[in-house]
């Protein structure tokens, strides 16, 4: 069932949308998976057992930003001291349990991609996770098979925030920028998406929307339902 959107900070028209949808580009990493939490687990577990706490705000700074930034920012914020190398390689193990275990989907995710597919509507990727990472998550999920094309962060020179994730993702599906609709849950995704020009449905996972996505963002949703009973609607 849907949950109900507060006023503030959603929007419930369908009016900003392409019309016709060609295609919808995804995020990966807390849209359709729940590895945004996974990651925070990791991090924040990891912290703890080097002697080195994370704080709250730093995590959440580091949520959908790419690897090679997120190690210059741990190494700016704790200094020449902090053990970086231990760090990744400690946390990265116990992520790697985590998805060896199961990673959840994110609420809807299959139902917006079986009601995607079904109408004919081609989806790309586009994610921040490096390749062969993100092919393997999403096949271990049963994922993959949905996806036309998959832009990871070692297709691009410059990823999010910038747009060339989106931009190539669309390039490669072949669908104009103006009939393409974007789906992410963090800041960094959806300045990505708007920065390329792309109609933006933020559906947070971690990260609440701010004043300034709200208004970027063609829709702000509570979930993935959310969007498949919209598109519904408006079909």
């Amino acid at each position: 069932m849907s949950q109900p959107l507060r006023q503030s900070t959603s929007k419930t028209s369908a009016s900003s949308l392409p019309d016709p949808i060609r295609a919808v580009i995804f995020d990966m990493d807390g849209t359709l998976l729940d590895t945004e939490a996974a990651h925070r687990r990791a991090f924040a577990q990891t912290g703890e057992a080097i002697g080195w706490p994370m704080a709250d705000d730093l995590l959440l700074s580091m949520v959908g930003i790419h690897r090679d930034e997120n190690e210059r920012m741990l190494a700016a914020h704790l200094g020449p001291d902090f053990p970086l190398a231990r760090f990744y390689a400690d946390s990265d193990a116990l992520f790697e349990a985590a998805v060896d275990a199961g990673i959840p989907l994110r609420p809807g995710a299959r139902l917006i991609l079986d009601h995607l597919a079904q109408a004919g509507i081609p989806m790309a990727l586009a994610t921040s996770t490096a390749a062969p990472y993100a092919q393997q998550r999403l096949e271990k999920s049963g994922l993959l098979h949905y996806f036309d094309v998959v832009v990871t962060r070692t297709d691009v020179d410059r990823p999010k925030p910038h747009a060339e994730p989106y931009l190539l993702a669309a390039r490669l599906l072949g669908v104009d920028l103006a009939h393409c609709v974007a789906v992410e849950d963090s800041h960094v995704g959806v300045r990505s998406a708007t920065a390329a020009g792309i109609a933006t449905v933020m559906v947070p996972d971690l990260l609440p929307p701010t004043e300034e996505l709200t208004l970027a963002c063609a829709q702000i949703l509570p979930s993935l339902t959310d969007l498949r009973d919209l598109l519904l609607a408006t079909a």
